[in-house]
């Protein structure tokens, strides 16, 4: 669990908007150390007023002033260092300035301030010890040290006073630092692991979505051109049946072999659905590579298994067996091209004669196929309605050329579909050929 701002909030009982702690606790110990410094002032403060002669209440009012500005430590630290230097020669506020320091020295107070109290607290030190240890040494007849004994002496007790409260304060600081940077860092990982989450979850989503819309485009042309022609073969059935039995007879088996031939191309259609790996919610835990690869997985076994550009001409003769006048014609050299490619121009034209048995009953109609160097390109074209040809009736959801511009546009083509001057409609589509390229 990383150190969130919830974390901490619930880590321990704060006070904040309560002047400048964080925690209950860093009032207590600062208010404790204030104490114990105002204290140690105070006691001292009676020797300093009878060395100088003020009178004592004095002296320990004084002590406890200065020693109860270690309380303002974490606001103010260069204060605090100051003062316990300004105390040093009445020899009190030690505690002080061990704290003082250590504070200094862990906060982010820029270093070369850092270096100059230290020093200044070092000298002070240094001055006061080497007056002391001299007066001393002089005061005793029967002890006589050579001349180095009171500088050094000196040196090493200013230097313990200075020295080990900055080094640890130094490393307390740092080491606060590096722990509010590894915090940092682990609440941006949280968040951009959360982002990529939502993301995840957003694409799965997505090959969902795609993976519907697919299956739905595929349902369509597969049911719609079959069972648009069953149901202008049953029409045609339905009329012939009194006057040519054998007509009849003939038309309920072209009925026949199209329903056997739609539920054909359903169970190929549901046999890759079945073959591949649905796409499921779970997708949103994989990583992000593998999401939609059942999707594309699916979709290429689709195409592999899928209609081929060499069966339009059974699918005009369909249509003309229908009752529709259906003229084919084909330019350039036919050569094979990539799945994806044949099974969108087979759908396109397979859509395109279904409209026609839909919407222009009786109508003259062209298909055009023409291979070029690197593209495919078709037209449907119709002409208008025949009135004396009774409507079948056939119901139309609007989805026909929306699928059919979805399909080229997916593959980099283009899609122009629209009603002719002569008063039929137009369709026509280019493929990109991804070989010859």
């Amino acid at each position: 669990m990383t150190a969130t701002g919830a974390y901490r909030e619930a880590a321990g009982t704060t006070t904040r908007g309560y002047w400048w702690w964080d925690r209950r606790r860093g009032v207590a110990l600062d208010v404790g150390l204030a104490l114990l410094s105002a204290l140690e002032c105070a006691l001292e403060g009676v020797k300093f007023a009878r060395d100088t002669g003020l009178p004592v209440p004095i002296g320990v009012v004084f002590g406890l002033l200065a020693g109860s500005v270690l309380v303002v430590r974490r606001r103010w630290p260069i204060a605090v260092v100051l003062v316990s230097i300004a105390t040093t020669p009445a020899d009190m506020g030690f505690l002080m300035g061990l704290v003082g320091l250590y504070t200094l020295a862990a906060s982010e107070v820029p270093r070369r301030i850092t270096a100059v109290l230290m020093g200044m607290s070092f000298a002070g030190t240094f001055i006061v010890t080497y007056v002391r240890l001299r007066q001393s040494v002089s005061e005793q007849a029967d002890f006589g040290p050579g001349d180095w004994y009171v500088p050094l002496m000196s040196l090493f007790m200013s230097l313990g006073l200075t020295a080990p409260p900055v080094l640890f304060g130094l490393y307390i600081g740092a080491r606060r630092r590096l722990m509010e940077s590894l915090r940092e860092r682990a609440d941006s990982l949280e968040r951009e692991l959360s982002l990529l989450a939502d993301r995840a979850e957003e694409r799965a989503e997505w090959a969902r979505t795609e993976e519907r819309t697919r299956i739905a485009r595929e349902m369509h042309d597969v049911v719609a051109h079959r069972v648009s022609l069953m149901v202008v073969h049953a029409a045609a059935l339905q009329a012939v049946a009194p006057k040519d039995p054998a007509k009849a007879v003939r038309n309920a088996a072209l009925v026949g072999d199209m329903g056997r031939q739609a539920l054909t191309e359903l169970r190929e259609m549901l046999g890759v659905l079945r073959a591949g790996d649905p796409v499921t919610s779970r997708s949103a835990q994989v990583p992000l590579a593998s999401v939609g690869k059942a999707a594309a997985a699916a979709a290429a076994a689709a195409a592999e298994d899928g209609p081929r550009l060499h069966e339009v001409e059974t699918l005009v003769g369909e249509s003309r067996a229908a009752g529709m006048t259906v003229e084919l014609s084909v330019d350039g050299e036919a050569r094979p091209y990539a799945p994806e490619v044949e099974q969108t121009a087979y759908r396109v034209v397979q859509e395109a004669l279904t409209n026609v048995h839909k919407h222009a009953a009786g109508a003259k109609t062209w298909v055009r196929l023409a291979h070029r160097g690197s593209e495919f390109a078709m037209q449907v074209e119709n002409g208008p309605s025949d009135a004396a040809t009774a409507d079948a009736g056939l119901p139309s959801g609007g989805n026909g050329l929306v699928g059919m511009r979805e399909r080229v546009l997916g593959l980099g083509g283009v899609f122009v579909s629209g009603p002719t001057d002569a008063g039929g409609f137009r369709v026509s589509a280019v493929l990109p050929d991804p070989g010859a390229a």
